[in-house]
């Protein structure tokens, strides 16, 4: 017969187990959420963009703030997102 703190274990090995298989699907969910953002960021911005001198409002989706046609500045530095979200899993996991 099995011990109580054996059966205890193999429950918490269990529920460890489909914590770290969620939480890499989390990751690859918010990894494929952020392409989408980017894109439609970018989308933005060029529409945004003035054509042959005319002035261009901003575009604004509904619910959502004004997507501002901006310029990169040379030399500017793009934080690595895929970067933070290990720190974050690390620093979450037990």
């Amino acid at each position: 017969m099995p011990s109580v703190m054996g059966l205890l274990e193999e429950r918490e090995r269990a529920a460890r187990q489909r914590v770290q298989a969620l939480q890499a699907e989390l990751l690859e969910a918010e990894a494929v959420w952020e392409r989408f953002v980017i894109a439609r960021e970018t989308v933005g911005e060029v529409l945004a963009e003035p054509r042959d001198g005319e002035d261009v409002p901003p575009l604004v989706v509904a619910g959502e703030r004004p997507v501002q046609g901006t310029t990169a500045v040379p030399g500017s530095v793009v934080p690595r997102i895929r970067a933070m979200f290990a720190l974050i899993s690390d620093f979450c996991m037990p």
